[in-house]
């Protein structure tokens, strides 16, 4: 799939102000999160650029940070020299949305709406998912929902769906601690293709953190394909 992965996700979980800066792309992300707040580079880079970038995001009251893809090997040993840590590797998968539409969803299991309801909102913020990120899914341009889960007619989780350029993209997945290993994380994927389709999408994608081995198992256990990655460096 040769998509623009980086325009996808600024489409589907945008920053809340982009600035130009030399050959950087600067994000405001007002206190949303890595994502939204990493400077990315779109031209060939000087040190003197970086001291630019750097004091930059520093003004915007956010810490030094760039997100690094594949192409950027150059500003990923500029960073490391500097001292730079790595934060966060993430893979990204992708696959046709009709891939998780040959199933039916089980009756009450996946709901699809916009506006969050308050349950939706108490379980992103039991994962740390507050009125910030929140705010970055209010900013969301396109086509979006919020994805509400039950189990056992209780709720199991929330998450968020946004479509830009035909590929939607899931984010803030959470499925409560107590109703894990239930197939939820399955069914929401599936809802989340089911509602894409519905809203003109063709692709269905999802980021997940190399880290988290059970998210990552459980796309390639969809048939999702991973389609991309990228990494964080961040100055402590």
């Amino acid at each position: 799939m040769s998509l623009d992965w980086a325009q996808v996700v600024d489409g589907t979980w945008p920053a809340a102000r982009y600035e130009r800066l030399g050959p950087f792309l600067l994000r405001e992300g007002q206190g949303g999160g890595s994502r939204v707040s990493a400077a990315s580079r779109i031209g060939e880079v000087t040190e003197a650029d970086i001291d630019a970038a750097e004091a930059a995001m520093q003004a915007m009251g956010q810490k030094r940070i760039f997100c690094l893809r594949p192409g950027d090997e150059a500003l990923d040993a500029q960073l490391a020299a500097r001292g730079y840590e790595v934060l966060d590797p993430v893979n990204i998968y992708a696959c046709p949305v009709e891939q998780l539409t040959d199933i039916p969803i089980p009756r009450v299991t996946v709901f699809t709406l916009w506006e969050p309801l308050a349950i939706m909102r108490e379980i992103w913020a039991q994962a740390g998912i507050g009125p910030e990120r929140l705010a970055v899914m209010d900013r969301a341009k396109g086509p979006k929902t919020g994805l509400l889960l039950r189990h056992r007619d209780k709720p199991g989780g929330t998450g968020f769906v946004a479509i830009h350029d035909g590929v939607a993209m899931v984010h803030a997945l959470e499925i409560l601690p107590h109703q894990r290993r239930q197939g939820l994380g399955k069914w929401a994927m599936r809802g989340a293709a089911f509602w894409a389709l519905d809203n003109g999408a063709q692709t269905l994608s999802v980021i997940c953190t190399k880290a988290n081995e059970g998210a990552n198992a459980l796309y390639r256990s969809l048939g999702m394909e991973n389609v991309g990655e990228y990494h964080y460096r961040q100055l402590v």
